[in-house]
């Protein structure tokens, strides 16, 4: 049967590569449509957590919908990637992060590519999700997959759909958010197409997967550039003694012309802080200087420092000194209601308050523990209680992430100082509350 028929059939098994943030509730949508889907993953324990224990480990996504997907037999995980073979439509979802010089790392990419050449087989489509430069498709993927001596267009199918993940969002999920696709040819595109509309609302064609790949580096740089603009206010504002919140809340009362964008301590998550500076890289090779993304980077790359100043400064104003002092802070995640501890501005936070002599312990019921990296030079930490008692032993609190099942009153109450990075506290007021 060919794979067209197959698609239209339902009758067609897919594979995810990637059992992350991405790849986990892609494949459960489709199991919930009724179709298989084998999971790949190196990591033992995502498989583990599928197969015997049928438990979610992405605190936003229910166990329930694991449970049931393996219950039905349309969820499988393996590590055993010869099981590519059987897939008809394999999805990758691999990471795609920065060098330590800031320049696009592949290797997830290419050793995917690699992995998937070497089990492929003719009526396969390969569709690329994790965020890249325009050219990366069609260009490094599609080289080691021809390597195989099949042609993409004719033996196989290539596409580009970006990932459009906001974990804990609850007015979009997985299926309600419109997938943009752009296939390598125009066949290649349109059983693209035919695929994620089995699990998707709205499909969004578009000509090329250059299109598809610049697409999605549009819309976080768009976010990033006007998360840079509120942020680089905020300093200014302050400086004006102007609530910067106050400001916007006013601002976004305008019904054209303006979307409320808000400041924070530094931007996180696997999207925003990386994905804009792929475009950066690549406009190099065509001589062009990308001054707007860079400029936004450096503005939203220097505002862990500038809170930790604020948080000095409170400081100071009680008579207190950094060095030596005890500090809370609240959320690690980079997001609040979530366990997403990725580029996280908290473990900046964490990184310069100490390297300033503070003694710094967190909270953050969502991610129970902070593993040493090399990106960190900080020991490895466990999240303490919250508790009145506990709040009161910190000479300063300090919120980075407002999770919601923070009890504000309880801890603007106890808290001996206050700095605030997200606006939580606004109905507050008192010489101990300082907005950062």
């Amino acid at each position: 049967m060919k794979l067209k028929d197959k698609i239209i059939s339902n009758n067609f098994v897919v594979g995810i590569i990637g059992l992350g943030y991405v790849g986990l509730p892609l494949a459960l949508e489709f199991c919930k449509k009724g179709i298989s889907v084998i999971g790949f993953d190196l990591d033992d324990y995502k498989i583990n957590k599928i197969l015997k224990d049928k438990e979610s480990y992405i605190k936003h996504i229910p166990t329930e919908h694991i449970k049931s997907s393996v219950d039905n037999k349309k969820l499988d995980a393996t590590a055993d990637f010869s099981r590519l073979a059987e897939a008809d439509v394999i999805i990758i979802c691999v990471p795609t992060p920065l060098s330590i010089n800031r320049e696009p790392d592949l290797s997830y990419i290419v050793d995917t590519g690699k992995m998937i050449a070497k089990y492929m087989r003719k009526d396969q489509l390969i569709s690329l999700e994790s965020t890249t430069y325009p050219g990366t498709t069609d260009g490094p993927l599609k080289n080691i997959l021809d390597e195989t001596g099949l042609e993409a267009g004719k033996d196989y199918y290539l596409c580009f759909s970006p990932e459009r993940e906001d974990p804990n969002n609850a007015n979009y999920t997985t299926a309600t958010i419109p997938k943009v696709l752009g296939g390598y040819t125009k066949e290649c595109g349109e059983l693209g197409q035919l695929v994620y509309e089995k699990v998707i609302n709205k499909v969004v064609p578009v000509s090329t997967t250059r299109a598809a790949e610049a697409t999605k580096l549009l819309e976080n740089i768009f976010r990033s550039i006007n998360i840079a603009l509120v942020n680089e206010l905020k300093m200014v504002f302050d400086r004006m003694d102007i609530d910067v919140w106050e400001v916007i809340e006013a601002a976004k009362t305008k019904p054209f012309g303006y979307t409320p964008f808000y400041p924070g301590p530094g931007l996180g998550g696997h999207c925003i802080p990386i994905d804009p500076f792929y475009l950066t890289w690549k406009a190099r090779e065509f001589e062009i200087s990308t001054k707007f993304i860079e400029l936004a980077g450096e503005i939203n790359s220097s505002m862990p420092y500038y809170v930790v100043d604020r948080t000095m400064h409170a400081l100071n104003e009680n008579k207190k000194c950094m060095n030596g002092a005890k500090i809370l802070l609240l959320g690690a995640s980079y997001k609040k209601d979530i366990d997403d501890l990725r580029e996280s501005p908290s473990l900046k936070l964490i990184d310069i308050l100490e390297k300033n002599g503070a003694s710094v312990d967190y909270n953050d019921d969502y991610c129970g523990e902070i593993k040493e990296t090399h990106e960190h030079h900080f020991k490895a930490k466990t999240s303490v209680p919250l508790s009145a008692e506990m709040i009161k032993g910190y000479d300063l609190v300090l919120l980075s992430t407002d999770h919601g099942y923070y009890d504000h009153k309880m801890i603007f109450d106890n808290a001996q100082i206050l700095v605030d990075s997200r606006n939580a506290f606004k109905n507050f007021s008192g010489k101990k509350l300082y907005k950062a």
